[in-house]
């Protein structure tokens, strides 16, 4: 059997910190890996461990039939395969970079032009934890070219098919990363103020921690009010909202502590209740921001 239509071999290319774990994690599963990445240096501790530093990307794409891309959005896809579009006929890519969905489908269309198949994924860990089925990836693309390959996804994660939109992938990565970024965000700004106020991160922790666990029991009571577009302020209200966060801003701002994170969500609500809602739920807020 050729190298190409081996199940146990695969190309990975791009070896930053998550490319260098998901080729690690296809050698300690007993995978034939080619590597290949600009930077050569980087492939020095994979091809110790057994891995093949191709050349070339033509090379790496010849090698194998499943191509792994860990690169950091869709146009480095373009720059480094574009000069080796002919050794794309026939190929798999798993296409694990970042970008938003419209560029997982014109990047499916530009592949399938090249004979290539594609399929899309968000993966939903740090590199620490590629190789374990504890972190999960989504994957969007043709459902039989996802089955025929679901055991070598595997191999780096768990995996959450989405269906056959390219772009569904790379757009439930993007709802995870909007949450991730902002609820991160809101806890360096809090830490920022508590250290303002000569209170340790060791103290802050374990309270903020309780409660950001708490809030899924928030989401467990507005997510059906939600879908049942129930904005009834019964039990909180976009006034006590305005109030509460406009005390936020204030002490912020007494503190030192530069206050545009807080302010801007104010701002939201400020511009809820100036909208005539000031009486609604939270919740309405989910309207405001679609429209």
């Amino acid at each position: 059997m050729s190298a190409v239509n081996n199940p146990s071999s695969v190309t990975v290319i791009g070896l930053g910190p998550m490319g260098r774990a998901m080729a690690g994690a296809y050698l300690d599963a007993g995978y034939h890996v080619t590597v290949w990445n600009r930077t050569a240096s980087r492939a020095d501790d994979l091809v110790a461990r057994g891995a093949v530093l191709a050349a070339t990307v033509d090379e790496a794409l010849r090698a194998n039939e499943a191509v792994v891309l860990s690169l950091t959005d869709y146009t480095a896809m373009y720059t480094i395969l574009e000069p080796a579009v002919a050794a794309l006929d026939g190929r798999v890519l798993v296409n694990l970079s970042s970008d938003t969905p419209e560029q997982a489908r014109e990047g499916a269309a530009w592949a399938a032009k090249h004979g290539a198949r594609h399929l899309t994924g968000g993966v939903q860990t740090p590199p620490s934890g590629i190789g374990t089925q504890e972190f999960g990836t989504f994957y969007s693309g043709p459902r039989d070219l996802f089955e025929e390959y679901e055991g070598l996804l595997k191999v780096l994660t768990d995996t959450d098919y989405r269906g056959e939109d390219p772009g569904l992938a790379a757009l439930y990565y993007q709802l995870q990363m909007d949450l991730f970024w902002t609820t991160l965000t809101a806890w360096l700004h809090t830490a920022a103020l508590a250290d303002a106020n000569g209170i340790s991160l060791s103290e802050l922790k374990p309270l903020a921690t309780a409660t950001l666990t708490g809030m899924g029991q928030f989401l467990d009571f507005y997510t059906p009010r939600i879908e049942a577009g129930d904005h009834g302020g019964d039990v909180d209200r976009i006034s006590m909202a305005v109030a509460s966060l406009d005390h936020v801003v204030h002490t912020t701002r007494d503190s030192g502590v530069d206050p545009a994170l807080p302010s801007a969500v104010l701002e939201a609500f400020r511009r809820a209740a100036a909208e005539g809602y000031q009486d609604d739920s939270l919740t309405r807020l989910f309207e405001v921001f679609g429209r």
